[in-house]
């Protein structure tokens, strides 16, 4: 479908979600999906419109131009995105492969709108995927003192690219303050652990010691304070008596990819704004 989708936040106030609907029917737009969070604790509102603009009685440039005058009214800060439309992702992974392997296999079903441009590893483990996959593969060394240099390679391929969204995909390295504050809001991270808990190494060694019930993974948006970023998604699964600490990496594994995945989708489908330290998300 052709179409729009916008994104907006704003004071709360009386009206906007009239006001809006009828900026979008006055230009014969039809509304495909209107959804709302009023922040009621911050006098916050967000939305998230889809539009479809097959029948509009302007240029669509237009009608995203015209709609400077109602946002600056609501004293909105807003975004539109055409549709349909593929955002352009780079993968960063270590040796661990099977977030990798869900973002592969959900990108060829056509559940995700992304363009992988390129898969970047501190290690050459997985390599042999990214080539079958038929996508460029580049092997960074960041070990010791090369790290800082490693990580200025990393954004000149990200910059090269016109790379919009990175995930890292159980990429086991800190991510320096300066490069998360020059990509913030397009780096998506996968936790193994259901944080706050069992933040750090060993997450399932800790899960374990500590007798837990359930075990889960979460997805965040990355900052420069470690494993605090505001949370898109997170998974669980139920943990039994007799479960070894091996079980909770299996289980562990199964959260990690279902929520990388959903958080993923929810980001390119613009199904997320950024507040403070925490992420609206609308689901699909």
């Amino acid at each position: 479908m052709k179409g729009l989708i916008l994104k907006v936040d704003c004071p709360d106030q009386h009206g906007i979600v009239a006001k809006i609907a009828s900026y979008v029917a006055d230009y014969a737009g039809n509304l495909v999906e209107f959804s709302q969070f009023t922040d009621a604790a911050n006098d916050k509102f967000f939305a998230r419109v889809e539009i479809d603009t097959s029948k509009l009685s302007v240029e669509v440039q237009d009608f995203i131009d015209g709609f400077k005058t109602l946002g600056k009214s609501l004293d909105a800060t807003w975004h539109f995105r055409h549709q349909p439309y593929k955002m352009r992702t780079a993968v960063l992974v270590t040796k661990t492969d099977h977030c990798l392997n869900e973002i592969l296999w959900r990108t060829k079903l056509g559940e995700m709108p992304i363009e992988i441009t390129s898969i970047i590893g501190n290690r050459d483990v997985c390599q042999a995927i990214a080539e079958k996959a038929g996508i460029p593969f580049h092997h960074i060394e960041m070990d010791g003192d090369k790290k800082e240099a490693g990580f200025k390679q990393i954004r000149e391929l990200l910059v090269e690219q016109k790379v919009e969204l990175t995930v890292l995909a159980r990429f086991m390295q800190i991510l320096p303050d300066w490069f998360c504050q020059e990509f913030s809001g397009k780096i998506i991270n996968i936790h193994h652990s259901f944080l706050p808990a069992f933040i750090g190494a060993n997450p399932y060694r800790q899960a374990y010691e500590r007798g837990v019930k359930f075990i889960g993974a979460t997805c965040h948006y990355v900052t420069a304070d470690l494993d605090a970023g505001p949370i898109i998604e997170q998974e669980v699964k139920r943990v039994q008596h007799f479960h070894t600490a091996k079980d909770l990496m299996r289980l562990g594994r199964d959260s990690e990819r279902d929520a990388i995945a959903r958080g993923i989708r929810y980001h390119v489908n613009d199904r997320t704004i950024i507040h403070n330290n925490r992420a609206i998300v609308f689901p699909d």
